[in-house]
């Protein structure tokens, strides 16, 4: 049977994990080992074998100044040691989530997600913009999002919620209605995970932690031991946390996550954010066209003739900050 051939993206990671464990030797030249971080307190972390079991117990690091932007999930290089190993390197990631801290700067929170589980609930009340945020922030990362509805049995059959979720599945978006309390569609959502590294997303209120410990009943105590081991006892509350699902796959929890800033990205690369905008990207009559109130715009035609949803391309406008037909700079 014919070798299958590596992508030129593939044969790049490889050759970049082969330098860099190269390069990560202690004072003897010994080379390092590869790494996942599970959680990370200020210069520690806690790491464990790319393919670790739940029950593994993880190695305490110190993070060497040259890797000190590891974040939960990175794959790193690190060395053993006593009473702490070292984190010498941290290898290319596949993605990267990040938040805006409190000077406004984009600080990575987790790495090498594949999907972003969206929370949203009867109570409190969805926010279609803050859905659509979430949405836009993925395609932008290149991430699968997932809408998971949880308290689905708090819901009528005639909810206005059920029509908001069809509309985001016509344009080709995963959703899950499930509840956490009851257990319906917990099975689906079980073998959805089992397949993916997710991180769950969304407003405070719509039962994160309640879906957490579904998935993972040894959550709090888990969090608790590794707390205790890397950071001596601080609390968790905003650090992410990596978890092997007895069922399969790995689940980030970041109650610290509660909305991916957008501020840094121009309205081309939002407009990329809505997948059913993509057909008529670059077809306006002005290649910088902010499909606003430029003549020719070839997206608010499709606005105009019902092919692109106007709420969507409202929740566009008030995302790039755009009022009374102007954009804000």
């Amino acid at each position: 049977m014919a070798k299958r051939r590596l992508t030129i993206q593939q044969t790049r990671r490889i050759a970049d994990r082969q330098r860099r464990t190269a390069e990560a030797v202690d004072d003897k030249g010994n080379p390092g080992q590869e790494g996942v971080v599970i959680i990370r307190y200020g210069k520690h972390a806690a790491v464990l074998p790319p393919d670790f079991a739940p029950e593994d117990t993880p190695q305490r690091c110190h993070i060497r100044a040259t890797s000190d932007d590891v974040v939960t999930g990175d794959r790193v290089i690190w060395q053993p040691g006593s009473p702490s190993g070292i984190v010498t390197a941290r290898l290319e990631r596949s993605s990267v989530i990040q938040r805006p801290d409190g000077s406004g700067r984009l600080r990575p929170v987790a790495a090498n997600v594949d999907r972003i589980a969206i929370v949203i609930a009867p109570q409190p009340e969805p926010h279609p913009n803050l859905i659509d945020r979430y949405l836009v922030a993925a395609e932008h990362e290149g991430i699968q999002p997932l809408l998971i509805l949880n308290k689905v049995d708090m819901l009528a059959a005639d909810d206005p919620l059920h029509g908001l979720l069809d509309s985001y599945h016509a344009l080709g978006y995963d959703i899950l209605r499930v509840s956490a309390l009851s257990g319906a569609g917990t099975a689906a959502l079980r073998a959805y995970f089992a397949r993916h590294t997710t991180v769950l997303v969304g407003q405070s209120g719509v039962g994160k932690s309640s879906l957490v410990n579904l998935l993972y009943p040894a959550a709090e105590v888990r969090t608790g031991e590794l707390s205790a081991q890397v950071a001596k006892g601080r609390h968790t509350t905003t650090s992410a946390c990596l978890y092997h699902l007895p069922d399969g796959g790995y689940l980030v929890d970041s109650p610290g996550i509660r909305e991916f800033s957008l501020g840094h990205l121009d309205s081309r690369a939002v407009a990329e954010g809505f997948v059913e905008f993509h057909p008529w990207i670059g077809g306006c009559r002005f290649r910088d066209c902010d499909h606003l109130d430029e003549p020719g715009c070839a997206i608010r035609a499709a606005v105009d003739s019902g092919t692109v949803g106007a709420r969507r391309y409202a929740s566009y406008r008030l995302i790039i900050g755009a009022t009374d037909g102007h954009r804000q700079r």
